[in-house]
């Protein structure tokens, strides 16, 4: 299983083993991460499990779709380049070892 590091509000890190195929929001979640709220449970509409993702990592995510997009738009907390929604990245091996840090506010 791929392991993702998350780093939390608190700066304390997590390490989570996440099955291909789950997204990230749903390891998260089920790993007790303090930050990701998930409030849509992972429909994609309302920005609730903001992360940034490692710039190292970018390259290995398909580009956010214009609904993800719009999502982050109206995100609590600072948008950045690497800004994505937890719940549009699905768990693959060539993830392991993602690092994604959660922005200390999420509405």
């Amino acid at each position: 299983m791929p392991e993702v590091i998350f780093i939390e509000p608190n700066g304390r890190e997590r390490h989570i083993d996440i099955a291909s195929g789950t997204s990230l929001m749903v390891g998260a979640v089920q790993g007790n991460v303090h930050g990701i709220d998930a409030e849509c449970g992972g429909c994609c509409s309302c920005a609730t499990c903001h992360i940034y993702v490692d710039p190292a990592f970018i390259e290995r995510l398909p580009a956010a779709d214009a609904m993800e997009d719009e999502m982050l738009s109206g995100a609590a907390a600072e948008r950045r380049d690497s800004s994505r929604l937890s719940c549009q990245i699905s768990m693959t091996p060539d993830l392991d070892g993602l690092i994604v840090t959660i922005p200390d506010r999420q509405f």
